[in-house]
């Protein structure tokens, strides 16, 4: 058993995100439009984009519907970004339940003190105040989310920088199993965002991370209006109080977003007395520029980037049985996907009794 050459030399994706609430533009920035680029490249064999609905569950075990009722939204901001169900396979992590299976199977490979260690999750206990009462499922999600992507031998991870400590974790379990059981896992590598303005978006207000529960988030699925008000009301240098005044760049959202999304043809198209962001840049630290003028031209950049993918999900919103039979399509694949490496990692293990002939072969001679 095990997988040939060929299938070891396959290059394969697996990303995904937590149903929680609405998809924004800083999962955009970090993550969702490289996927799609990724997608479109041509370069990788497979591609599984993950509902994270079972780990969405670790911390609102107590509220599932809100889970259930953001299945549905983030499969249609998939779609409305470009995600092609022809290129990629969508699935929902929850019908895959050969993934808790190689999570159990994965606990034994991990001390309480390295999980403990996990940046992340200290980080994420500590957002969440969980540090007196943190739930088993929680606190072991690296060690889910190594099961989610060896299932699929990923060889590559798109993730925001946030995240690294969770695939150097699955690489340190894929190493341990290797060690112990044979060559049977995929080790996968990181694949960050090659903008640095992308790496960790702050919200519209200033903070360090968007959240719903701040309101500070500009979602995929917002209205042209709402994108407008919220870009006029963002954070920029609290000092920069009149228009002569030099402004500040360091901590100032509107020039982090455009850092992130504007490119020269904008400038020409929608503020051509610049050349480019630098000298836009140039004009507001010496003073002489407003924040209101910056403001409406992030609002244009904003809009056209915003604005194919809002026409894509009012087309999707108009077929839920096909997003539906989207998902479950893409779930009986992953699954099926799913099961074959839990055959060959049962069998790397010994514990493929019913399976393995050499089993019954063995019991007879002993006794």
């Amino acid at each position: 058993m095990g997988f040939n050459i060929m299938e070891k030399n396959k290059k394969i994706i697996l990303t995904g995100d937590r149903p929680t609430g609405k998809l924004h533009v800083g999962h955009y920035a970090g993550s969702l439009k490289r996927r799609v680029e990724l997608q479109n490249s041509g370069e990788f064999d497979q591609i599984f984009i993950m509902v994270a609905d079972a780990q969405a569950l670790t911390d609102n075990a107590d509220h599932p519907a809100k889970i259930r009722e953001n299945i549905m939204e983030v499969a249609l901001d998939y779609l409305s970004i470009g995600i092609d169900p022809a290129k990629s396979t969508i699935f929902i992590q929850s019908h895959v339940s050969e993934l808790t299976e190689l999570s159990f199977y994965y606990m034994n490979l991990v001390t309480v003190s390295r999980l403990q260690r996990n940046p992340t999750v200290k980080a994420e206990i500590q957002m969440r105040n969980f540090e007196t009462s943190i739930p088993v499922g929680f606190f072991t999600y690296p060690i889910s989310q190594a099961a989610d992507i060896t299932a699929f031998h990923a060889t590559t991870v798109p993730v925001g920088e946030d995240q690294a400590p969770m695939i150097e974790q699955t690489r340190e379990i894929v190493h341990k199993f290797n060690s112990v059981y044979g060559e049977t896992l995929t080790e996968p590598q990181i694949l960050l965002p090659d903008n640095e303005a992308c790496l960790r978006l702050p919200g519209t207000d200033g903070k360090a991370k968007m959240s719903k529960s701040l309101g500070n988030c500009i979602y995929l699925s917002d209205t042209e209006e709402d994108v407008r008000r919220k870009i006029m009301s963002m954070f920029t240098d609290p000092d920069h109080i009149r228009v002569q005044d030099p402004g500040r760049l360091e901590g100032n959202t509107v020039f982090t977003y455009l850092d992130a999304f504007s490119n020269t043809g904008h400038f020409a198209e929608y503020l051509p007395e610049y050349a480019n962001l630098d000298e836009l840049k140039e004009h507001y630290k010496r003073g002489g520029l407003g924040d209101v003028k910056v403001k409406k031209f992030l609002n244009s950049v904003m809009q056209e980037e915003l604005s194919p993918i809002r026409a894509r999900r009012a087309e999707h919103e108009k077929d839920i049985e096909g997003v539906y039979e989207i998902l479950r399509k893409g779930s009986t694949h992953a699954k099926e996907t799913a099961a074959e490496t839990l055959r060959e990692v049962k069998h790397a293990m010994k514990i493929d009794y019913f399976e393995d002939a050499e089993f019954l072969a063995e019991q007879k001679e002993r006794f």
